[in-house]
């Protein structure tokens, strides 16, 4: 797993020019793409979501676009249309921005669940349908979404389907005093990204997303995965637990955390680190849990509190 803890090293390098601190984030955003599954990152305004999602798509040289998600957005606005061309006589297709590498689908939580649905299909089958034809969208493909948790006005909840398709979900936070004056510095006089190149390319991240498969998960470690996934739905706190696809993205991800730290295999410990980025936004609790103030993550983590770890795996 050399080249992909190098190439990860080098995105998480030319990522760290724009992005001060926050590692593990940029960590997350990476598991993502190397699971080729996509990442919601939510937080409150002004923390950089929409900043790092720019500087990793620029870092690996795929072609990007962003969509302002805002109540008038239309599904067409994201697939694209048919137009009759009257020169040609003929109707052409004009592809929308998910015809792209990475998305960047901006306040995603603003459009209304039709909206919303369209995205479906490109987030799972990476490709549209539309007027009885099926287009493939480009390789690699990766969704972005930031959503700010705090604002509820003018906003939809994204359905539980389109959730369980997020691979992972990011959490920024605010800097520290230290990361915050470096921030100050940093942008004092012009903005970082403007001038921000490639360091890899779509192939490369191909080949490493092939690699990351090969990772070595013990049956001791799987079976961990497995039962922590299944005690979510047993849970007497949560109205839904994650669901089968919610554990194979816990399996790919381990592998993939594994592979840009440099190791052949997950551990245990590679599980409870991103057990809670994985699975607790597929997790629905019930209203008497949210009236005591309980979360998803509480219920993820007491979980992982109760459930024997394997000895010896690796």
């Amino acid at each position: 797993m050399a080249m992909v803890e190098q190439v990860a090293a080098q995105i998480r390098r030319n990522v760290g020019q724009v992005i001060i601190g926050k590692e593990e984030a940029i960590n997350l955003i990476l598991v993502a793409i190397l699971c080729e599954g996509h990442a919601l990152i939510e937080d409150v305004p002004g923390t950089g979501k929409t900043t790092l999602a720019r500087a990793v798509a620029v870092s690996l040289g795929c072609t990007f676009r962003r969509l302002q998600f805002t109540p008038d957005l239309l599904p067409s606005d994201i697939t694209g249309i048919n137009f009759y061309n009257q020169k040609t006589q003929e109707f052409e297709f004009l592809p929308g921005p998910v015809f792209s590498q990475i998305l960047l689908a901006d306040e995603i939580n603003r459009a209304t669940p039709r909206t919303q649905s369209a995205l479906l299909e490109a987030m799972q089958e990476r490709q549209v349908s539309l007027d009885g034809q099926t287009r493939p969208l480009p390789r690699p493909f990766f969704l972005l979404a930031t959503e700010n948790p705090i604002e509820l006005e003018g906003t939809f909840p994204l359905p539980e389907a389109q959730l369980d398709r997020f691979l992972l979900r990011v959490q920024i936070g605010y800097p520290t005093e230290a990361e915050e004056n470096a921030i100050l510095e940093r942008f004092r006089r012009a903005d970082p990204l403007a001038t921000l190149g490639a360091v890899t390319e779509p192939g490369v991240i191909e080949a490493l997303i092939a690699q990351v498969r090969e990772v070595r998960v013990e049956a001791s470690v799987q079976n961990y995965m497995v039962a922590l996934v299944r005690q979510t739905r047993e849970s007497d706190e949560a109205a839904l637990g994650a669901s089968p696809r919610g554990a194979l993205a816990l399996y790919r991800a381990c592998q993939a955390w594994a592979a840009i730290h440099g190791a052949e295999f997950v551990t245990p410990d590679d599980v409870k680190r991103l057990a809670p980025h994985v699975l607790t936004h597929r997790i629905l609790i019930n209203p008497q849990t949210r009236v005591r103030g309980r979360t998803a993550e509480n219920v993820v983590d007491d979980i992982l509190a109760r459930l024997p770890v394997p000895v010896g795996a690796g």
